[in-house]
């Protein structure tokens, strides 16, 4: 590789810079550049070269026309073995250019700003930094391109001990991350676009998604495969990257799978209210006064299985709740807040991961998405809620107002469980859940089987409509006083009739919650 005899730098982040200028200069670099970047290397004590004075031409329309000049990127793509090349720099009085370092206008800053406006949004929208980048990664076997202050360290430590070269490995390297970056520009411009359009499209015809990576995983969900954790930044929204980790090991796979699915059906809740879920699937839930009393109703639905289990909360973890949770074994415990008690005791079990994530009443950003074979599936995340006391029953007895609270309770669980879904609850938490069988009578079976308790007196909720009445018939065997469903079977009087003859209250939702 051929030593660095003229940089290009024009940054808007300028951590670092000076330090990195100063390296090219000793190493006998000229350093071209541009504005407020020239003005910074110029107080830094680096000697500096105009862009304008290098091409002749003078910066226009408020300097958004400086460096798409020929003598800018004709020094860039230049192939410094190509004959062809090299006739025509000389010809056009071309200087080559061996590195330029360069970062973007800070659009997503802008755009993430409050009260931000779209011609903010316009005015960062960078034009001739990209296309330097892009003419020097696509040269980047002779020319050097930088765009992320955190490689400066290394590229000035390669500096000094390859006096002034950079080898092919790390040029490579850097050009790989440069088209990553533009990738990500452009799609974030693009995704800003889409929602700013008066005809904005819910699925747009191209989906560009931008992610950045947040941390690799030890393993995926089985040790023989790989996994990390790629986060999405949009401002004001509910984010698991926000959750700060106040101790414990670092978050598996599992973990933030089944700490989102806890997280989700937490914030079901008004009322202080506490998930339990294991294996992605809640094993209790339930809403009192206060997160001891949430925790301890949640937990008697079924204690076995919420040892290693995800607990979530809506509200802040007290002293109470942290003692009863340390008393068996759980994987996360994630809230929007902690009393100085309660950490003090979580403390004392290193091991559980205590995760703080503030301000949990912000909006779900994007979708659901699912990955399959040759692409992907997108769709709305199912935040429907429905008043149930608004719905009428379809049986002639009308539910109590103690079975109305439990049918709402219930229906916001089952929301959550894997269908096929049966959830047995009282008024503030559940009794029962039968979860992710293949037909809904097995479904109630399992839940009523795995029931540490009597039933009798429980509603029920199922997440899609009962296509017979044994589903009925069996609920009512093990103490069922109610049911929410969805309705909509060919059916649905086949099922009102014996409801009827059983002297239990139904309402129909008109809405399912199949969760797959």
């Amino acid at each position: 590789m051929a030593k660095i005899r003229r940089a290009l730098i024009s940054v808007s982040d300028k951590t670092g810079i000076v330090e990195l200028a100063r390296e090219l200069q000793a190493q006998g670099a000229e350093i071209l550049s541009t504005g407020g970047t020239a003005s910074v290397l110029s107080k830094g004590g680096v000697t500096v070269k105009d862009v304008s004075e290098h091409t002749g031409f003078p910066e226009m329309m408020d300097g958004r026309l400086k460096t798409l000049h020929p003598k800018i990127h004709g020094g860039l793509l230049g192939r410094r073995e190509n004959k062809n090349d090299l006739s025509d720099m000389q010809a056009h009085g071309i200087e080559p250019i061996d590195i330029v370092v360069v970062n973007l206008y800070p659009f997503e800053a802008t755009i993430s700003r409050e009260g931000s406006t779209f011609d903010d949004a316009i005015a960062n929208i960078d034009i001739g930094g990209p296309t330097m980048l892009r003419s020097a990664a696509k040269n980047f076997r002779d020319v050097a391109v930088v765009t992320d202050p955190a490689d400066y360290e290394g590229i000035i430590s390669e500096l000094t001990t390859m006096q002034g070269e950079l080898g092919y490995k790390t040029r490579f390297k850097l050009a790989l991350k440069v088209f990553e970056h533009t990738a990500r520009y452009d799609a974030l411009i693009a995704s800003y676009f889409n929602g700013m359009s008066e005809e904005s499209e819910e699925f747009p015809a191209n989906l560009t998604m931008t992610y950045s990576l947040g941390s690799t995983l030890r393993y995926g969900e089985n040790p023989h495969q790989r996994a990390a954790f790629y986060t999405e930044r949009v401002p004001g929204s509910l984010s698991m990257a926000d959750a700060e980790k106040i101790q414990g090991k670092d978050m598996s796979f599992n973990n933030y799978c089944d700490t989102q699915s806890a997280l989700m059906l937490s914030l079901e809740f008004k009322k202080p209210a506490c998930a339990i879920i294991k294996h992605n699937n809640p094993c209790g839930v339930a809403v009192g006064e206060d997160s001891a009393q949430a925790y301890v109703e949640a937990l008697k639905t079924d204690p076995i299985s919420a040892f290693g289990g995800v607990l979530a909360f809506n509200t802040e973890v007290g002293a109470g709740a942290a003692t009863e949770i340390t008393r068996i074994f759980v994987e996360v415990v994630i809230a929007p807040s902690y009393s100085e008690e309660a950490l003090a005791i979580f403390a004392t079990k290193p091991n559980i991961r205590v995760l703080l994530l503030r301000d949990m009443d912000k909006p779900l950003a994007g979708g659901d998405i699912k990955r399959i074979a040759g692409g992907i599936l997108v769709q709305n995340w199912d935040l429907k809620q429905i008043d149930v006391r608004l719905l009428s029953a379809v049986t002639r007895r009308q539910p109590t107002a103690e079975e109305l609270d439990a049918m709402e309770f219930s229906w916001k669980v089952a929301k959550h469980v894997k269908s096929n879904a049966i959830v047995y609850s009282h008024r503030n938490r559940t009794a029962g859940i039968g979860i992710g069988q293949t037909s809904r009578v097995y479904a109630a079976k399992c839940g009523a089987v795995n029931a540490l308790e009597s039933l009798s007196g429980t509603v029920v909720a199922s997440d899609g409509f009962f296509p017979f009445r044994d589903g009925i018939d069996g609920i009512h065997k093990v103490g069922v006083t109610a049911v929410i469903q969805p309705g909509g079977s060919v059916n649905d009087e086949e099922v009102i009739t014996a409801c009827n003859e059983l002297n239990m209250a139904m309402l129909f939702t008109g809405a399912r919650h199949f969760k797959h």
